[in-house]
């Protein structure tokens, strides 16, 4: 009689709980995900809403350079094993091509997460992968693993063990670091979370607050430390957010959390030096006012003009108006909290994991994606390293268990 092929339980169904799904089966081996949640990939699916952005065209050093740099190291080893380039190939494999955007940002055409989420859980289910949801994985009784179902609790043994249970914001589309406790008692070193690629608090004035809150700063440049991003930033009631400000996010976390307050400094217009933009400001003004008169001289949206203002009375010098809008400083005084946080810092340390991302407390058990330290901004470097590093510990299941 043909032996049945070893068993693998996934343990959350997020990118890199899928992606991991989909490698093993198609080695052959039995898959058994766990979700728990009554729908796969939610915050997969959130993501999708505003243009699925899924990696960067970007050489690989500047790509390497957007994660942090304690976890830099075993990201190169994930992107080595699951490239951008695989990761679109992929893609298009699954009937949905691709376009590179002005900013080097990969999507798919369709723009939304949906069709491909469609198109991938039909491979799966060809592949014979099983998907139970609300199935909530609880932790192991010996060997065995817990789970709570409607049906009340279920005990299940595994050959292998994927966890992939993501990090700690966005808990009400499943990631919510329940599974730490579980993961301590294993042995594991957990690190506290903190919100990544998150916005921090200014204290606007109350009419800036009413008026502008929610109305984008196009085309600006942010930098914090010597680091400059060109991006998009939002006004919120709060303060600020948005790509820009995500790119630069952990160094201002961390200084914030430090010192209680940093310095961010945002240039409106960085397509043009200050010369340049003083030579546009010491033409006469004629009868424009001054709102009317920026917006044509330095083509300034009434957003940057009130932003301008907030900093105090405008300079009557044209030099110094110039500096202004080159230059313009916004002091952080907080930063908010994991619930409004599109990801996390901290996690399972990568030190409790082998290279092939088993835990070494307990062999046999896998991690991936979010629920590991490390931590990415937006613009697709997060996706692509969660895809990789599932791809990573189901390769590293199989050398597993071909060794074993």
């Amino acid at each position: 009689m043909t032996p049945s092929p070893p068993t693998v339980a996934v343990i959350g169904a997020g990118p890199a709980g899928l992606m991991a799904a989909e490698r093993l089966a198609q080695t052959g081996l039995r898959v058994v995900v766990h979700e728990r949640m009554p729908s796969v990939a939610r915050k997969f699916l959130m993501a999708g809403r505003g243009g699925l952005n899924l990696t960067h065209s970007e050489p690989l050093a500047p790509f390497l350079n957007r994660y942090d740099a304690a976890a830099q190291a075993r990201i190169k080893d994930w992107l080595d094993a699951f490239a951008p380039a695989d990761l679109i190939e992929w893609v298009e494999g699954l009937g949905q091509p691709t376009f590179v955007g002005s900013s080097g940002r990969v999507f798919p055409k369709a723009m939304k997460a949906s069709p491909l989420l469609r198109a991938w859980l039909t491979r799966l289910e060809e592949l014979g992968v099983e998907i139970r949801t609300r199935s909530r994985w609880t932790g192991w009784q010996g060997d065995a693993l817990t789970f709570d179902t409607p049906e009340g609790e279920r005990i299940e043994r595994a050959d292998a063990v994927i966890l992939a249970l993501g990090g700690a914001s966005w808990a009400k589309l499943g990631s919510d670091a329940a599974w730490v406790p579980a993961l301590e008692q294993a042995g594991a070193e957990v690190r506290p979370f903190r919100p990544a690629n998150v916005g921090f608090d200014i204290a606007w004035s109350a009419l800036f607050r009413q008026r502008f809150a929610g109305t984008p700063l196009k085309g600006v440049a942010l930098t914090y430390e010597g680091r400059t991003v060109r991006g998009e930033a939002m006004i919120a009631a709060y303060g600020i957010e948005g790509g820009g400000v995500y790119a630069l996010s952990a160094g201002l976390r961390e200084a914030v959390e430090r010192d209680g307050s940093t310095v961010l400094m945002l240039d409106l217009r960085p397509d043009l030096s200050v010369e340049a933009l003083t030579q546009r400001l010491s033409k006469p003004r004629g009868k424009d006012s001054l709102s009317n008169w920026l917006r044509k001289a330095a083509r300034l949206d009434a957003t940057a003009v009130a932003l301008l203002r907030e900093r105090g009375p405008m300079p009557v010098e044209s030099s110094e108006l110039a500096a202004r809008i080159k230059g313009l400083s916004l002091t952080l005084k907080g930063v908010q909290g994991l619930t409004r946080a599109i990801s996390s810092a901290g996690g399972v340390a990568l030190d409790a994991v082998d290279d092939r991302l088993m835990l070494k407390a307990r062999p046999g058990v896998f991690l991936a994606g979010e629920m590991l330290d490390w931590e990415a901004p937006t613009g697709g470097y997060l996706l692509q390293a969660s895809f990789a590093s599932g791809v990573v510990a189901a390769d590293g299941v199989r050398a597993w268990l071909d060794a074993r």
